[in-house]
């Protein structure tokens, strides 16, 4: 029996085919679900990260470091053309009258400049109208606009470098308010004009963007707001990809969600990248201002802003240094825009298109413009500071360093070098040399390498070679401070001797010229630099007592009590010899060197101060004494050649210093003014074809004509008295007779005066007097 099945109705077909529906929209759902809520969790996730980086330190900024100001005043002695080189430094602009900040004018001996204001440790100063007239090498006059005289005047100071951190980022943030005419305009034209009316994405810009791109065949406009661009630098990568470019319009709409337009678009303007100096980064517009003109962001014009928002594109593509005629053709198209929309008319437009892109030949921010100075300012400032504050909390570093000082200095390294070049192995000889206040002990100029931008070795801080000669004024100092037993004209034996020591080693000083002079004066060893009498007066004064001079100069290093310490065996750096050549130079007074004057925090507040240290470590009596022989080394002794370049009437007193074979060679002079230490020698420590006298010497001479300094003139101090001597026997004279000199000594050991010139003593009684002189 067949049983037969009875068909289904269709009520139940559609029910079983509804049941076999629901698992997938379920699953479909649950997945929706899931989806939404992860995709909540990374928005909140993507909202945290945007609002922690953007609400705190968004970013890194180096210290920067500036010279010292240039103060102004009448009587002031500066050159006009020296003046004029440190107005291009700073970027002043040349025009026919000083019509802004940063603009100066120049007619005859007369200079009109516009000052830029500035925020010093003392306070900030606004900008004004200057009028600097010059007469001969001075000063002479110094007013305001309206023909009031000024008392002093003070422009901005050069920035010489900065701290960065090792991702070699910087920037100079800037505000709003800051900006120059034009520039978000001109921003807001050629990169989003809908800035102000979008929610951090444009889909209108995106549309127009797709329509572009799929018409023309090739990618030719971005659809990317300001705001995601900063997000893109800020937060991302340059990954190309459609999670980054998603992930890019979610943070941007989560960054206008939290943060006023303004404030985001002055993030982009110090965030947008513009350059690639060396290894450094160049962000944001302010630093691209002074990189490319050397000029600060506010005082740009049409034809310059144009240019920069216009590298935003590309900028090395757009380069105008490497690139001039891509980037003027991308500046013109600019300014055709901004016509095109109404921000500039068609003629302001077509004037700027007349202008030469304007940029200087190489960046001004260049971190390794001065290297062995910064790397001074460095040292100095680690002892004060973390790492992380110097190179992240953008600390305002200033200090006394002097570009028109450091720029001749340069000059008479290269032109002294370029002098010696026929000269054997002249091109493996190194250089260093310091300069300094001899007053307050601030460091002026170094020079670190005969290639003075190399950022290598700082021979400056850290050659530490024997010292020669140099020595030699500890020793006599040492003699001159007993008064009772040695005076200038003491008489000193220069003949050959040999001393034993300890070990049994027998040394026998030589003089250079291998020759012995016989009995001189006091002053003339050290004139001369003859090793044998000086060796001899220092083991009578003792090596311990000259050591411990040495100390008091501020030479801190250990020695051993040697006698061949007393001509120069021991090691010193250049700025160790700077410490010790500027007690001598002050009179007696230590002061320790130094190079930064005080430190302001990145918002202008005042952070530490570096003030003038002084102590008194010698009788200003033996100083001068000493002073008055190393002035002798200039007029009569090794260092006589510097006449030949220098006038006659210009007082200075110096040392020269030669090592063994010559290795070394040295010279440390100073002036009223300026304090100078050169050193020339190998890496390898091999023999040079130079002398002290016929290389550094010649380094310091060349300085010292470009830097006209003020002659030598210390006060004679209360215990000092002048006589009159014979030259030839250092008996008592009198004024005006046949070899009459006048000398200096301590009160009470200068030499019975003679009998007055024009009355003759008896025979008996003069042959009497050249006795007891002689005994």
């Amino acid at each position: 029996m067949t049983r037969s099945r009875s068909p289904r109705s269709p009520r139940s077909r559609s029910r079983r085919g509804s049941s076999g529906m629901r698992p997938w929209l379920g699953w479909a759902l649950k997945l929706g679900l899931v989806g939404l809520v992860l995709l909540a969790g990374f928005a909140v996730y993507l909202d945290a990260v945007v609002q922690e980086k953007f609400s705190g330190k968004r970013w890194t900024i180096p210290a920067k470091v500036y010279a010292r100001p240039l103060e102004l005043f009448v009587g002031q002695k500066l050159v006009k053309g020296d003046f004029l080189t440190e107005l291009d430094a700073l970027g002043y602009r040349r025009e026919s009258a000083a019509s802004g900040p940063g603009a100066a004018a120049v007619a005859g001996n007369s200079v009109e400049l516009y000052t830029r204001g500035f925020q010093f440790y003392e306070g900030a100063e606004p900008a004004q109208r200057v009028r600097v007239r010059f007469s001969g090498d001075y000063v002479a006059g110094l007013s305001q606009a309206n023909g009031a005289d000024l008392a002093v005047a003070r422009l901005e100071p050069m920035l010489v470098g900065g701290l960065y951190p090792a991702h070699n980022e910087d920037r100079i943030l800037i505000k709003l308010d800051q900006v120059p005419p034009y520039l978000i305009d001109t921003l807001l034209a050629v990169e989003d004009r809908e800035y102000f009316h979008h929610f951090g994405v444009s889909p209108k810009s995106i549309a127009r963007a797709v329509w572009v791109n799929t018409t023309s065949g090739q990618v030719r406009q971005g659809g990317s707001t300001l705001t995601q661009q900063l997000v893109k630098n800020f937060y991302l990568s340059n990954e190309r990809s459609l999670v980054r470019k998603l992930n890019e319009a979610m943070m941007a709409v989560l960054l206008e969600l939290h943060y006023d337009k303004r404030e985001i678009l002055e993030a982009y303007l110090n965030e947008v990248f513009l350059g690639q100096d060396g290894q450094r980064a160049v962000h944001g517009f302010g630093l691209a201002s002074q990189y490319f003109f050397s000029q600060p962001l506010s005082e740009l014009k049409l034809h310059q802003v144009a240019l920069l928002v216009g590298m935003v594109k590309g900028p090395t593509y757009y380069n105008p240094r490497r690139n001039p005629e891509r980037a003027l053709t991308r500046r013109n198209l600019v300014l055709d825009l901004l016509a095109e929309q109404g921000v500039v008319s068609a003629e302001e437009a077509a004037a700027a298109k007349q202008k030469p892109l304007g940029v200087t030949k190489s960046g001004s921010m260049a971190d390794s413009s001065y290297p062995a100075f910064l790397d001074l300012v460095k040292r100095q400032l680690r002892q004060d500071y973390r790492e992380e504050d110097l190179t992240e909390e953008g600390l305002r570093i200033f200090t006394s360093f002097d570009p028109i000082l450091q720029t001749k200095a340069e000059g008479a390294l290269s032109a002294s070098l370029k002098g010696m070049s026929g000269r054997k192995n002249i091109d493996q000889v190194e250089a260093a040399m310091v300069v300094t206040n001899p007053e307050t002990g601030e460091v002026q100029a170094m020079i670190g390498s005969r290639q003075p931008r190399f950022a290598g070795f700082n021979r400056a801080l850290d050659a530490v070679r024997p010292i020669g000669s140099l020595v030699k004024p500890a020793v006599y100092l040492a003699a001159l401070e007993r008064p009772s037993q040695y005076t200038l004209t003491s008489w000193l034996a220069d003949e050959p001797f040999s001393v034993k020591g300890k070990d049994g080693q027998v040394w026998r000083p030589q003089n250079y010229d291998r020759r012995a002079h016989g009995t001189i004066y006091l002053y003339q060893g050290l004139a001369n630099s003859y090793n044998l009498s000086t060796a001899k007066l220092g083991l009578e004064v003792g090596v311990p007592t000259v050591l411990k001079t040495l100390e008091r100069l501020g030479v801190s290093r250990d020695w051993p009590a040697y006698p061949s310490m007393l001509l120069g065996a021991g090691a010193l750096s250049p700025i160790e010899v700077a410490t010790m050549y500027q007690t001598l130079a002050n009179g007696g007074f230590n002061t320790p060197l130094r190079g930064i004057r005080s430190v302001l925090t990145a918002d202008g507040q005042p952070l530490k101060r570096y003030p003038f240290q002084i102590q008194q470590r010698f009788d200003p009596g033996a100083i001068y004494l000493v002073q008055n022989a190393m002035q002798h080394v200039m007029r009569e002794g090794t260092g006589r050649s510097v006449y030949s370049q220098l006038p006659s009437s210009l007082t200075l007193a110096g040392k020269t210093g030669t090592s063994n074979d010559s290795r070394d060679s040295w010279f440390a002079g100073f002036s009223q003014d300026l304090l100078a230490v050169v050193w020339m020698g190998r890496d390898d420590n091999g023999p040079t074809p130079l002398t002290g006298a016929t290389g550094a010497l010649q380094v310091w001479t060349g300085f010292m004509r470009r830097a006209d300094p003020l002659p030598l003139n210390m006060p004679q101090p209360d215990n000092v008295v002048m006589a009159w001597i014979d030259a030839g026997t250092g008996q008592g004279s009198a004024s005006g007779c046949p070899n009459a000199v006048q000398m200096p000594y301590i009160r009470g050991s200068e030499p019975p005066a003679g009998p007055a010139c024009g009355i003759q003593a008896p025979a008996d009684a003069v042959m009497d007097w050249v006795r007891g002189w002689m005994n």
